[in-house]
């Protein structure tokens, strides 16, 4: 992580470009928030250039962004500000809300519309109807989304208040429907606007001991946002109250159930507010060439490129002096491939989210600092490899014929060791490109953009689009850095 952390001066400008007159909307990574953002952003683009932040991950990750000014505002839920972000044990008044929020320089306004509140919901065929009689079946197995096994407001809480002994297994929310449909587990929480309910037949329990609190979807906001954006605040100001449940549940049930995507949802609903619904026309039924190929290919390519390059010449800038060190100071070998062996093992979503407070910052930065750490292990191997192998009698030819040790280095050991070391540069891009799809998940774009949008859709066609054009890039990597090596042995030759 240290040797990371020098390179962020060298995305200084990256970081600052958060503050060019562009408001930013972020959203988290399930269907109802790339939704409202999308209403958001489209809302206040006539009146300000708009970029919507999708996906971002969890409630930390994008208030991480909310505090460091990646973003401007995004839709959250009056219940999660409360006691996810406040901590507050109980239900807190409006005032107090307002008034915490402000010390921390953010704001909350324009309630949408609708509540949509955590329920836990089973088969309809369970013969349940209420929280409290889960304590009485030990035997159901728990599905949970890994968010809110971990709120405040989840399952901790959840637990305590009904006595349940059950222990919850986490499962992304995008397949939690299927794997209660298929009956791999028995509970699953849900959000009560989801579309898939009344699809799937589900029977949603009673909250008999009024646990959850409401959950009135509103924006939370930095608070210079409205003096920096003035008229695209009052435009998306005018959204208050006009969004009901029901078109919350049509919403999602358009992008879940019908394969629309999130822009054309969001798109559909503004026109029906302003009359002219009938002048959108539907959406075609997707197939997976038009989704591979589609328009943001080219786009996503170029993020994807950018991320694997910078991330894998940084790690050769870092990677070939530590595996010479490692090569020539035996005291230091094993803790410097330690240390980069260790690097390799932290989870890459922990690393993100690390690494955003660190940095101050989402984006390129952290994901660029994060790809580079994953590709030090096998540049700094290689090249202490492939220097401890060359023959001691060539070192000793060179020192003989009056060559300094970093003459020796430059003109003996490297060259002699630079087919191992390209092996290693080779493995860490090829490897590059499929973790480069974490990247995603923090702003940065690239092929992980449509992988991270098809889970929370539980959307194959969108999942293949992301991952085939990241394994044809692996393998077009492969074949390049093969087609050097050969040159290369080719040119050692003559």
């Amino acid at each position: 992580m240290l040797f990371a952390l020098q390179f962020a001066p060298l995305f200084a400008p990256f970081a600052r470009a958060a503050d060019d007159g562009t408001l930013r909307v972020g959203s988290k990574r399930f269907t109802e928030s790339y939704i409202l953002a999308e209403v958001v952003a489209q809302t206040a683009a006539p009146h300000v250039k708009v970029e919507h932040r999708q996906g971002l991950g969890n409630t930390a990750i994008v208030l991480a962004a909310l505090k460091n000014g990646s973003i401007d505002l995004y839709p959250e839920y009056v219940g999660t500000i409360d006691q996810e972000i406040l901590k507050h044990d109980k239900p807190s008044s409006l005032e107090q809300i307002r008034r915490e929020l402000a010390a921390m320089g953010f704001g909350i306004a324009v309630p949408l519309g609708f509540n949509n509140t955590y329920a836990l919901a089973v088969r309809g065929d369970a013969g349940i109807g209420t929280l409290s009689e889960l304590a009485r079946h030990r035997e159901m197995r728990f599905g949970l989304s890994h968010e809110f096994i971990g709120r405040n407001d989840g399952w901790p809480g959840l637990a305590r208040t009904y006595g349940l002994p059950q222990a919850p297994r986490g499962l992304d929310h995008g397949i939690a429907y299927e794997a209660l449909a298929a009956r791999q587990v028995d509970v699953i929480d849900i959000y009560s606007t989801d579309a898939k309910i009344a699809r799937y037949g589900l029977a949603v329990l009673r909250d008999d001991r009024a646990y959850f609190p409401r959950y009135d979807a509103v924006l939370l906001y930095r608070l210079d946002t409205a003096q920096r954006f003035p008229e695209a605040w009052r435009a998306v100001a005018g959204l208050e109250g006009k969004i009901t449940e029901r078109d919350m549940i049509a919403m999602n049930a358009a992008a879940e159930l019908e394969g629309q995507p999130f822009a054309d949802v969001a798109r559909r609903w503004l026109a029906k507010q302003g009359g002219n619904g009938a002048a959108q026309p539907e959406a075609a039924p997707r197939s997976l060439s038009g989704v591979l190929f589609g328009p943001d290919l080219v786009r996503l390519t170029g993020q994807h490129v950018q991320l694997v390059a910078l991330s894998v010449l940084l790690a050769c800038v870092a990677g070939v002096p530590l595996g010479v060190l490692a090569a020539f100071r035996p005291r230091l070998r094993q803790p410097v491939l330690a240390v980069t062996g260790m690097l390799q093992t932290v989870p890459s979503l922990a690393l993100l989210a690390m690494l955003i407070p660190l940095l101050g910052t989402i984006g390129i930065v952290p994901a660029l600092v994060a790809l580079f750490v994953y590709a030090l292990l096998p540049i700094v191997r290689n090249t202490c490899t492939g220097i401890l192998g060359i023959s001691p009698g060539l070192r000793q030819a060179a020192l003989a014929l009056g060559l300094t040790p970093r003459q020796r280095l430059c003109y003996v050991d490297l060259p002699l060791a630079l087919p191992v070391i390209l092996a290693g540069v080779k493995t860490a891009a090829v490897m590059s490109v499929g973790t480069a799809t974490i990247a995603a998940f923090i702003g940065a774009g690239g092929y992980g953009e449509r992988i991270t949008t098809g889970l929370a859709l539980n959307d194959n066609t969108l999942l293949l689009a992301g991952a085939l054009p990241a394994a044809a890039l692996a393998l077009l990597t492969q074949g390049m850095f093969e087609l050097l090596e050969r040159r290369f042995v080719v040119a050692q030759r003559k």
